[in-house]
């Protein structure tokens, strides 16, 4: 199968991870993906901060119900819109779940482990007030990554369940 397609198959989210720390030159690696992702006129309207300090996590891990993931994580990357470069919301809130799928899938090629934490966005204001956020970015996504402690399964719902019919085709 090609490796692409299987990354995609594989790929699953994790939420326990060891105490291995995580190399700088892999999130490295993981960012590098992310800024290729394929945006309307190229306008590429995100922007990352990694945080790795404690302290900092634990502050963040307190605006979640998925405190315990957040604090074991060694990485987090926040990914962000940058509202200054958006030119249509939807094509760039498209384009950075695009950048967020190519972290996952990096993620997952360089053998470490990360979950995409969602809810956190119910918390924005908490967030952005630790992380000192500037007003033109707007989170939109928190990546908890480590090395697996787990190895998650995970089923899907069948493809023809997913077809929509349509009698006029």
């Amino acid at each position: 199968m090609n490796k692409i397609l299987e990354s995609i198959r594989e790929r699953r989210s994790v939420r326990h991870f060891t105490n291995e720390p995580v190399p700088e030159e892999k999130v490295e690696k993981i960012l590098e993906a992310a800024r290729w992702a394929p945006s309307g006129k190229n306008n590429q309207p995100w922007k990352f901060l990694v945080v790795r300090e404690e302290n900092k996590k634990s502050e963040i891990a307190n605006c979640t119900h998925y405190s315990k993931t957040v604090n074991r994580a060694k990485v987090l990357i926040v990914v962000y819109l940058d509202n200054e470069k958006v030119y249509d919301r939807t094509k760039d809130i498209q384009s950075v779940g695009a950048c967020c799928q190519n972290i996952w899938l990096a993620t997952h090629a360089l053998g470490l482990g990360a979950v995409w934490n969602g809810e956190i966005l119910n918390h924005k204001k908490c967030v952005e007030k630790i992380l000192e956020t500037p007003e033109s970015l707007e989170l939109m996504a928190i990546f908890c990554i480590g090395n697996p402690a787990e190895n998650p399964t995970s089923e899907r719902i069948p493809l023809e369940d997913l077809l929509i019919e349509n009698s006029n085709r």
